[in-house]
């Protein structure tokens, strides 16, 4: 990693906020973004020693957020914090400079101890926006890759435990309305600041409806682990799409959901879906053998299934090519699906003032990509990364 008091990208196709502007400039100072400009002023005052970088005419968009990341590189979250740096420089290569941490349902002391190596690689690593506990409080005939011996309802004593071991850096949590207990967690969590996500549920629209009424304001990796859309009976979709507060999850993977489902989320929920990659520890890793929690995976042609159900478990995308297949494949348009990676992302998290823009103030992450959409170079908190 290598860093410049000032860096200066310049002639580049800049896309933030929805907006593209040619010939564009931006300047960082340390690890924020200094100013912006077109042409050739991003010479004035320009620091003998800065950086620059010569775009070229390529896409300059703002670093990738990922909400929701199991591992990647053959690392899970789980194994501890050298683990959490391994995944990082998987992703990070992938055009993604900063990221939550996911946990799979475990016995609340597990949790407790892997909340508590996020907080510590959080408190040095700007990557690390915190942990996800994606469970335990979680149905038992929607819980997909999750260890039905782990799942439990929600109680005070749970949550006071979860709390202390994050020290404020749990950023979010996925929870199943319907069950005993769930209804004060949602508030207790809420007013905690954690972002809580309906998801791994059974709960039908009416209860979803509720859950968010109630504070929750994310929908985790929607479609799956829910009920589906029925014309009759909308489910927790269309109670997502309903509710205007809510961010929709999508692993566009091309396996999760179907092209023509990811561009249905897209027009039934404008400017609030996030692409999430909901990778695990093969991501950028080879096909074969691996554990998610403390389940057996198989992952043959980059697809994750768990070894006794056969259920999908993760993933093993990038935001890259989460990103690509939205454009190539599902027809979104490219400012869209750059603002699923980028502004939408930042909003779900209470992050929209200084994450998902290159605006002034907010921080130095950015990627370059080509016209193929590949991932060029990368920088993050003002540092070049790749």
């Amino acid at each position: 990693m290598s860093t410049a008091p000032v860096t200066v990208i310049h002639s580049a196709r800049l896309l933030s906020g929805g907006d593209t502007v040619p010939d564009s400039w931006v300047r960082f100072d340390g690890d924020l973004v200094g100013g912006r400009g077109i042409g050739d002023d991003w010479r004035e005052g320009l620091p003998a020693d800065a950086a620059v970088t010569d775009a070229a005419g390529r896409w300059l968009v703002p670093g990738f957020i990922d909400l929701h990341s199991h591992g990647a590189g053959g690392a899970s979250v789980e194994d501890g914090e050298a683990a959490i740096e391994t995944m990082l420089s998987v992703h990070t290569a992938h055009g993604t400079t900063r990221l939550v941490c996911s946990l799979v349902s475990a016995p609340i002391e597990s949790l407790a101890q892997s909340l508590a190596s996020v907080a510590r690689v959080a408190a040095r690593d700007p990557r690390v926006l915190g942990a996800h506990l994606e469970g335990p409080f979680l149905d038992h005939d929607f819980r997909g890759a999750h260890d039905p011996g782990a799942l439990r309802t929600a109680d005070d004593a749970a949550i006071d435990v979860l709390l202390d071991a994050a020290a404020g850096t749990l950023r979010q949590i996925t929870i199943a309305p319907e069950h005993a207990g769930a209804a004060h967690a949602i508030r207790r969590f809420a007013d905690a600041g954690v972002v809580v996500a309906v998801g791994h549920t059974s709960a039908d629209y009416d209860t979803a409806l509720a859950a968010f009424e109630a504070g929750a304001s994310v929908l985790t990796h929607a479609f799956n682990g829910m009920r589906g859309i029925h014309h009759r009976a909308p489910g927790p979709v269309v109670a997502a799409m309903h509710a205007d507060h809510v961010t929709l999850e999508i692993v566009n993977d091309g396996v999760h959901v179907h092209p023509d489902v990811v561009r249905l989320a897209f027009r039934g929920a404008p400017g609030r879906v996030a692409l999430i990659t909901d990778a695990m520890a093969a991501t950028g890793a080879a096909d074969g053998d691996y554990v998610l929690g403390s389940l057996g995976v198989v992952v043959a042609d980059g697809v994750a299934r768990l070894r006794e159900t056969g259920s999908i478990a993760g993933s093993t995308l990038t935001q890259d090519d989460a990103l690509r297949r939205a454009v190539v494949e599902c027809g979104i348009p490219f400012e869209e699906a750059v603002g699923a990676l980028t502004v939408t992302p930042a909003a779900a998290i209470g992050r929209a003032h200084d994450l998902g823009r290159l605006d002034r103030g907010f921080a130095a992450d950015a990627v370059l990509l080509s016209d193929e959409l590949r991932v060029e170079a990368v920088w993050g908190a003002g540092s070049r990364l790749v």
